[in-house]
């Protein structure tokens, strides 16, 4: 036998372990002594009276109680037929007691008939009854007809033995009464149907619960023979009770009683897996026995039925018309019985022929190979598929060894998977996948398969192969297809995951990794490993100029030059856009300035060539390459290593482009005072530096000032104000944001404390005016903001509720509108008043305009700018004051700088506006003098474009550029941003 022979030979499962014998042992013990006591009289005929009736009557109710606590116990299918065996014990139980009423405590004969004969005959049909709930129940109308006709075979059969033998002296009444004359037929009759029915049933049980079936049907038989022999005339005559007869009749009801708790420990006979598990055959191919003695049963029944009535004849006694007509009637059945039997062998025979082409068309026609295995390993059937599927005939393939057929690098690991899956247990896993590589022949579709170790062997290759695998007979059913598709796929997704698609270069995550290898594997003191960075300069040139099209051959080019230019252990990688690195492997044996000189050398050769003109469309397109070169050093991680080569390649831009640069630890340097820039705002935040300036909001009709808009400045060190916004762009433009969004959230909280608590410091002085504070929607649900943050300050600082104007800013379409409905409607029941900021600026205002709770709606300044000179912009402002008016809002204006702007804001019906027009950001000082006059003056069309403006405390505001023209007195316009200030 081969390896794989072995390996498919199945092992033998564990033994069952033998069920205890001691219950058995006590039964033997019991039965036995019951059967010595009434063997020997139990010493008087008094006790023999007591224990041949109360014994008898407490030995059927043990068996009724018994088979009633089973009966609670199984499942549904059988739990009725337990349940029937417990009231036929029950009936007998009572027949026994009622017998001994009257012989043991009467003292009188039995009468006949009396009650107990009553409970007798009752015995039999529950008993009928539960033996036809355990069979197996026919499916067609056909197999109902054959349980009757062989019931009446076995039944018939026996009735015309026993009349022949006795009971036709018992039919003559020999002066008896017909009560009498009926009960005396009614016990054998009910006997021969209950034999009848043990013996027709017996064949066609359930394979659930066969011990207990078993031991239940010998505990009839056993009574029935006892009822056989007490219905005999020699016998009843001379009966008494606690004579040996009833200890058959007591062991019937103890074996009864004993029946359902005999349960043997194997698959599918206890309770719960019955009507579950099938049947199993002892072998293969075998016959089950009791199969064919179930099929045999009718047939020797009516020969035994013939041989009875021939021998009457021929002993030359009178042939009975009841043997003559129970004869000819079980004839007649079994006439009937094999016309329907040679029907169904007919119907089944052509089911069968069809069923079996119709498989074998399956099987021919699958695109898988079914292949069956022996349990010697080789192959004994292969579906014709193969020849589609392999390149190779079926007959071919047959008889040769499977292990010959797998490929020797994954033999180890499916002869392992073999064993493993025929050690499992065939209930927990049924079937298993087994992937390998299989021999494919010369004839094979498509050029026959690949194989990674480089080796085809004879024919045409190597084919991946996916098997499902079942057990048969000892051996293996492979249900096998072709999947070398599948993993050319997954190898090509694989390669697509960690390479460019463009370019087919490695990407970032394989270049990465690399590195992380390179550094992890180096030698000691081997520090000439080096990164370098590389970045086309002009790039985004050509795609303007020429196309997208043309930047992506750009590219491909340039990669394909990059990849030529290395070295054959290095390697090279785009790592987005334009941008694209190389490893560089290091050489120990050089000293640090040998090294530096070499990878120089290598990066400048590498940037005269990714600089040569490119020829593109007919065209020659230049581009120059700016590199930054970055050398591993102890303790570096990959993420530095590539961080250092990055700010080195920057380095070389801002020097000029199109040259080589080093990484110095300068660079690092510079990166630090960026991010200290970024922390002065912190620190400036903390130093009290910030201060609010507030711009008030006027009423266009009147001029009066309703409402003041607080704005955040800086005071830098030079006495010049900024507005946050840029000085936090600054952080942007250094690429150094990663702690923005924490700085913006601290200066909002304290912009929004500061605006609420100088206003309650006016409200104290008497000037009662709202106060807006500006406030994203994004940064009011956030957690920086804590909740309930605005109620806190509010009740903090004694500021009413509505003198709060909180200003929605930055539409974004991703904000949750349901959760800032919420919001928004939660501060409006506290009488904080909302306004919309910049409307008209985005797409997502007309969504917030629907859905969230607003009290003002403030014109975005791109609206304002133009109205007084454009018709259209003039129509499309008109139209959103429209929209305000209808929904009955307030309208602000912002940005409002000239007096023309003033007069069509107005005639459009505008009714509130802020900006240069009316006053700049005021100081606490300049803005109470406003708010004691009450209003400001309102520009008029014949005066001057630019009038007087107070601007803020007075300090000069820095504009973009340099010079001695950079610091000017504030313009006529309201700058709520300024340029970033010096660093």
């Amino acid at each position: 036998m081969s390896a794989p022979g072995a390996v498919l030979s199945r092992p033998p499962l564990p033994a069952d372990r033998p069920p205890s014998l001691l219950p058995q042992i006590a039964l033997a013990v019991v039965c036995g002594g019951y059967a010595l006591g009434s063997a020997f009289g139990w010493g008087s005929s008094e006790l023999a009276l007591i224990m041949g009736d109360f014994g008898l009557s407490f030995a059927a109710l043990v068996a009724a109680v018994s088979c009633a606590l089973y009966a609670c116990r199984t499942d549904r299918h059988a739990r009725p037929a337990w349940v029937l065996f417990a009231l036929s014990s029950a009936m007998a139980a009572l027949g026994n007691a009622i017998w001994g009423w009257y012989e043991a405590v009467r003292g009188v004969p039995v009468p006949s008939p009396s009650a107990a004969d009553f409970c007798f005959l009752l015995f039999a049909p529950p008993a009928i009854v539960g033996l036809l709930v355990l069979a197996k129940r026919p499916v067609t109308r056909a197999g109902w007809v054959c349980l009757g006709l062989d019931s009446w075979l076995i039944g018939g059969s026996l009735l015309t033995l026993s009349w022949s033998l006795a009971l036709a002296n018992t039919a003559h009444f020999q002066g008896r009464s017909v009560a009498r004359c009926a009960l005396a037929l009614a016990y054998p009759l009910l006997d021969i149907v209950l034999v009848s029915m043990v013996l027709a049933l017996h064949f066609r049980r359930s394979c659930g619960q066969r011990s207990a079936v078993n031991t239940a049907i010998a505990a009839l038989a056993l009574t029935v023979l006892c009822d056989a022999l007490f219905t005999s005339p020699l016998l009843r005559e001379h009966y008494r009770s606690g004579q040996i007869l009833d200890a058959g009749w007591f062991a019937g009801s103890v074996l009864l009683a004993y029946a359902p708790w005999f349960t043997r420990r194997v698959a599918g006979d206890t309770a719960e897996d019955a009507g579950r598990l099938p049947c199993p055959a002892p072998y293969p191919g075998a016959r089950p026995l009791a199969g064919s003695l179930g099929a045999l049963a009718p047939y020797l029944a009516a020969a035994v039925c013939t041989l009875g009535i021939l021998t009457n004849v021929l002993d030359g006694q009178r042939l009975d018309r009841v043997v003559l007509f129970t004869g000819c009637t079980v004839v007649l059945a079994l006439v009937v019985r094999q016309g329907i039997v040679l029907l169904d062998n007919l119907t089944l025979t052509q089911e069968l022929a069809q069923k079996e082409n119709h498989f074998r068309s399956l099987v021919q026609g699958s695109s898988d190979v079914i292949m069956i295995a022996a349990p010697s390993g080789v192959l004994r059937y292969v579906s014709p598929a193969a020849a589609g599927v392999y390149g190779r005939d079926a007959e071919e393939l047959v008889g040769s060894e499977l292990s010959a057929l797998i490929h020797p690098e994954d033999l180890g690991r499916f002869l392992h998977e073999v064993r493993r899956f025929l050690a499992a247990d065939p209930r927990d896993e049924p079937t298993t996948r087994i992937e390998c590589r299989f021999r494919a022949g010369a004839r094979r579709p498509g050029g026959g398969g690949t194989s990674r170790s480089g080796e085809a062997g004879s024919g045409g290759g190597w084919l991946n192969v996916e098997s499902t695998v079942n057990r048969h007979h000892g051996g293996l059913i492979f249900n096998s297809r072709d999947v070398t598709e599948r993993v050319r796929l997954q190898a090509q997704l694989q390669h697509n995951a960690s390479h460019d698609a463009l370019t087919d270069l490695p990407n970032r995550a394989l270049f990465t990794e690399r590195v992380s290898k390179a550094l992890a594997g180096r030698r000691a003191g081997d520090h000439g490993t080096a990164v370098l960075y590389i970045d086309l300069d002009g790039f985004k040139q050509v795609n303007d100029t020429i196309g997208h099209q043309a930047g992506d051959e750009l590219l491909i080019q340039a990669a394909r030059r990059l990849g030529d230019s290395v070295r054959s252990g290095d390697i090279a990688a785009r790592l987005g856009g334009d941008e694209f690195a190389a490893l560089i492997t290091g050489d120990a044996t050089c000293d640090p300035a040998t090294r530096e000189f070499r990878i120089h050398e290598i990066a400048d050769r590498l940037r005269v060539t990714l600089s040569e003109p490119y020829r593109i469309e007919g065209r020659d397109v230049r581009v120059a390459a700016s590199i930054g070169v970055a050398f591993a050093e102890p303790g570096i991680t990959p993420a530095g290593l590539m961080r250092n080569a990055d700010l080195a390649m920057y380095r070389a831009k801002q020097a000029g482009k199109g040259r080589v640069e080093l990484y110095a630890p300068q660079l690092q340097a510079e990166v630090t005072r960026r991010a200290e820039l970024a922390t002065r705002l912190r620190s400036a935040l903390h130093d009290g530096e910030f201060l609010l300036l507030h711009q008030p909001v006027v009423e266009l009709a009147t001029g009066r000032v309703t409402a003041v808009a607080a704005h955040a400045r800086w005071r830098s060190a030079q006495g010049i104000l900024f507005t946050p916004a840029e000085f936090l762009r600054v952080g942007e433009r250094g690429r150094l944001a990663e702690d923005g969004g924490d700085r913006t959230a601290e200066l909002c909280r304290w912009h929004l404390e500061a605006a609420i608590e100088q206003a309650a410091a006016r409200h104290r002085a008497g000037h009662r005016v709202p106060v807006g504070v500006r406030l994203s929607a994004r940064r009011l649900l956030d957690h920086s903001l804590p909740p309930r943050t605005v109620e806190t300050l509010l009740a903090r600082h004694g500021l009413p509720s509505g003198a709060l104007v909180l200003e929605l800013s930055e539409s974004d379409a991703r904000t949750p509108l349901d959760e800032l409905e919420r919001r928004l409607v939660a501060l409006r029941r506290l009488g904080v008043r909302i306004a919309l900021d910049g409307f008209g600026s985005g797409y997502a205002a007309i969504g917030a305009l629907r859905r969230l709770p607003i009290d003002v709606l403030r014109l975005d300044r791109g609206l304002i700018d133009g109205v007084a000179e454009s018709a259209r912009l003039h129509k499309i402002t008109a139209g959103l004051l429209r929209i305000a008016s209808d929904l009955g809002m307030q309208s602000v204006a912002e940005g409002v700088d000239l007096p023309e702007q003033v007069l069509a804001l107005r005639a459009m019906g505008c009714t509130h506006g802020q900006g240069a027009a009316f006053s700049g950001p005021l100081d606490e000082h300049r803005l109470r003098r406003v708010l004691t006059a009450g209003s400001t003056p309102l520009p008029s069309p014949a005066g001057p474009s630019r009038s007087v403006v107070l601007t803020g405390s007075g300090l000069p505001v820095r504009h973009g550029g340099s010079g001695p023209d950079a610091i000017v007195h504030p313009p006529l316009r309201s700058h709520s941003e300024t340029s970033v200030p010096p660093t």
